[in-house]
């Protein structure tokens, strides 16, 4: 059922846009500091005019500035500007300071509705048939011509059959890139090493006796052998999310939190540097799935533009975020990722049913 959806291009041989002044840049004074008035970007499409044409922003990202360096532009955070860059200005965003957002570009022709309907929203109770017929097509097409980004929380590794159809989506090439938190990397070593997650047996739900120290235990014995990839080849460890993303390459980056246990060896401590790697795959993403993780899911998301230029042509980046709870998939879109499709359903019930029809 799925099909590439055609992006509709702006025309700029007619007005306004032919009369559209070129965007106005200002220097960067101080490192890390924009000029005032700065234009931000958005998930959209956004062309600015140069030298009397239009160009559109690669690899964009929301909440950043429009730097240019020469001839070259890029979207750049502002911790990373530099004094010889120079900072596009201008708020209005309709093309009157050189720059236009062009948020419909995916949009589908509408047939008329009434103007009063039930069921306009997505809540629990909503029919996700169709979202996962979609998906199933989409991920058969994007393994083998699209960059999928993942972003799971522990709940995926709390339960044997979800941890198992994550696996298995991974060694079968739906997974390019995994991010995550500390806790997912412990749990998921965790249910290698005694078949738990926080002392609870993954499949038969049991308590374990001092299963309360067992994450602790896989913490420390990480940190003893250096890495997690040193721990599982030590240790002979079979199976697992980890183990997969080890055995098919597939990088996995481990963001810190101020809350983390240890944290397990490889984990990204310093904020910057954990935005960096995980924006690395952002840039690259076509599709990116966020699975029971709020925060994660908020910062994967509003690194991720809405649109990618790929050979010269413009395509969509598909965003899902799936949670059981209706105010954490809405976070997202309340955040400013308006593109993204939500759908409310647990983490394993989600996870199962892509293993069962695509790994």
């Amino acid at each position: 059922m799925f099909e590439m959806p055609e992006y509709k291009y702006p025309d700029f041989s007619k007005e306004p846009f032919l009369s559209s002044p070129d965007a106005r840049f200002e220097p960067v004074v101080v490192e890390g500091v924009a000029p005032p008035g700065f234009h931000a970007t958005s998930i959209f499409p956004e062309y600015v005019k140069v030298d009397g044409g239009w160009v559109l922003l690669e690899e964009s990202r929301m909440d950043c500035v429009i730097a240019r360096s020469g001839e070259k532009l890029e979207v750049k955070e502002f911790r990373k500007l530099r004094t010889g860059d120079s900072v596009a200005v201008g708020r209005a965003d309709d093309g009157s300071e050189g720059i236009y957002l062009h948020a419909d570009g995916f949009e589908p022709e509408r047939s008329e509705e009434d103007a009063f309907a039930f069921r306009k929203g997505r809540t629990r109770e909503s029919s996700y048939t169709l979202d996962y017929e979609m998906l199933y097509g989409l991920l058969e097409h994007e393994r083998e011509k699209g960059y999928v980004v993942w972003v799971a929380g522990p709940a995926v590794v709390f339960d044997h059959d979800s941890r198992k159809a994550l696996e298995k989506l991974i060694r079968n090439g739906y997974v390019h890139a995994l991010l995550a938190g500390n806790a997912l990397a412990v749990h998921d070593v965790e249910a290698s090493m005694f078949k738990t997650a926080l002392g609870q047996d993954i499949l038969h739900q049991e308590r374990m006796r001092g299963g309360h120290y067992y994450h602790l235990d896989v913490i420390n014995e990480a940190r003893r052998y250096g890495s997690i990839a040193k721990l599982i080849e030590e240790e002979n460890l079979k199976g697992g999310i980890v183990k997969a993303c080890n055995d098919c390459g597939v990088p996995f980056v481990i963001a810190g939190s101020i809350r983390d246990d240890g944290p397990i060896p490889d984990t990204i401590t310093d904020i910057t540097i954990a935005q960096d790697k995980m924006r690395e795959h952002a840039r690259k993403a076509t599709t990116l799935i966020c699975v029971a993780t709020q925060l994660h899911s908020i910062a994967a998301g509003n690194m991720t533009p809405s649109y990618k230029v790929d050979c010269g042509k413009v395509r969509p980046v598909f965003i899902y975020v799936v949670d059981v709870s209706e105010f954490a998939v809405n976070k997202l879109r309340d955040r400013g990722s308006l593109a993204v499709k939500s759908i409310i359903t647990n983490a394993q019930d989600f996870l199962v049913h892509l293993e069962r029809r695509l790994a």
